[in-house]
Protein backbone atom coordinates (compact mmCIF):
# COMPACT_ATOMS: atom_id res chain seq x y z
CA UNK A 1 0.00 0.00 0.00
CA UNK A 2 2.86 2.16 0.67
CA UNK A 3 4.25 1.55 -2.58
CA UNK A 4 0.88 2.84 -4.10
CA UNK A 5 1.34 5.65 -2.15
CA UNK A 6 4.18 6.50 -3.40
CA UNK A 7 3.67 5.98 -6.97
CA UNK A 8 0.76 8.44 -7.27
CA UNK A 9 2.68 11.14 -5.31
CA UNK A 10 5.86 11.08 -8.24
CA UNK A 11 3.18 10.63 -11.32
CA UNK A 12 1.85 13.88 -9.76
CA UNK A 13 4.67 15.83 -9.30
CA UNK A 14 5.45 14.75 -12.14
CA UNK A 15 2.70 15.87 -14.02
CA UNK A 16 2.97 19.34 -11.85
CA UNK A 17 6.45 19.68 -13.02
CA UNK A 18 5.10 19.38 -16.68
CA UNK A 19 2.26 21.80 -16.54
CA UNK A 20 4.44 24.22 -15.19
CA UNK A 21 6.81 24.20 -17.65
CA UNK A 22 3.99 24.27 -20.03
CA UNK A 23 2.83 27.35 -18.27
CA UNK A 24 6.24 29.22 -18.58
CA UNK A 25 6.42 28.29 -22.18
CA UNK A 26 3.22 30.00 -23.02
CA UNK A 27 4.41 33.17 -20.93
CA UNK A 28 7.58 33.03 -22.73
CA UNK A 29 5.60 33.28 -25.95
CA UNK A 30 3.37 35.89 -24.65
CA UNK A 31 6.38 38.43 -23.53
CA UNK A 32 7.90 37.67 -26.92
CA UNK A 33 7.06 40.78 -29.46
CA UNK A 34 6.49 39.76 -33.33
CA UNK A 35 9.29 39.47 -36.47
CA UNK A 36 8.58 42.58 -37.63
CA UNK A 37 9.23 44.70 -34.01
CA UNK A 38 12.48 42.61 -33.76
CA UNK A 39 13.95 43.35 -36.70
CA UNK A 40 12.99 47.11 -36.55
CA UNK A 41 14.52 47.09 -32.77
CA UNK A 42 18.00 45.41 -34.30
CA UNK A 43 17.99 48.08 -36.95
CA UNK A 44 17.86 50.68 -34.51
CA UNK A 45 20.56 49.20 -32.43
CA UNK A 46 22.83 48.63 -35.14
CA UNK A 47 22.22 52.29 -36.02
CA UNK A 48 23.18 53.29 -33.19
CA UNK A 49 26.14 50.93 -32.68
CA UNK A 50 27.91 52.38 -36.15
CA UNK A 51 27.53 56.15 -34.92
CA UNK A 52 29.59 54.72 -31.95
CA UNK A 53 32.53 54.03 -34.89
CA UNK A 54 35.22 56.05 -35.23
CA UNK A 55 35.71 56.03 -38.84
CA UNK A 56 39.02 56.88 -40.48
CA UNK A 57 39.78 60.29 -42.37
CA UNK A 58 39.84 60.30 -46.13
CA UNK A 59 43.64 60.71 -45.74
CA UNK A 60 44.41 57.48 -43.46
CA UNK A 61 42.12 55.16 -45.59
CA UNK A 62 44.35 56.30 -48.92
CA UNK A 63 47.39 55.56 -46.79
CA UNK A 64 46.25 52.45 -45.43
CA UNK A 65 45.17 51.53 -48.97
CA UNK A 66 48.39 52.19 -50.39
CA UNK A 67 49.79 49.75 -47.72
CA UNK A 68 48.19 47.12 -48.41
CA UNK A 69 49.05 47.50 -52.44
CA UNK A 70 52.51 47.70 -51.67
CA UNK A 71 52.41 44.40 -49.72
CA UNK A 72 50.45 42.76 -52.11
CA UNK A 73 52.96 43.43 -54.80
CA UNK A 74 55.84 42.52 -52.48
CA UNK A 75 54.23 39.27 -51.60
CA UNK A 76 53.63 38.81 -55.05
CA UNK A 77 57.13 38.86 -56.07
CA UNK A 78 58.61 36.79 -53.12
CA UNK A 79 56.04 33.89 -54.44
CA UNK A 80 56.95 34.72 -58.24
CA UNK A 81 60.61 34.07 -57.42
CA UNK A 82 59.94 30.70 -55.01
CA UNK A 83 57.87 29.48 -57.81
CA UNK A 84 60.71 30.23 -60.15
CA UNK A 85 63.08 28.69 -58.00
CA UNK A 86 61.40 25.39 -57.43
CA UNK A 87 60.39 25.32 -61.12
CA UNK A 88 63.83 25.39 -62.12
CA UNK A 89 65.00 22.97 -59.56
CA UNK A 90 62.58 20.39 -60.66
CA UNK A 91 63.76 20.69 -64.25
CA UNK A 92 67.31 20.17 -63.13
CA UNK A 93 65.84 16.59 -61.31
CA UNK A 94 64.25 15.68 -64.05
CA UNK A 95 67.26 16.19 -66.22
CA UNK A 96 69.48 13.75 -64.34
CA UNK A 97 66.41 11.88 -64.14
CA UNK A 98 66.71 10.76 -67.53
Amino acid sequence: MAENEKLEQTTQAGSDKADKAKKDKKADKQKKPGIFARIGKWLKEMKSELKKVQWPTRKQTINNTLIVIACVIVVGIFIWIFDFIAGSAIDVLLTFLR
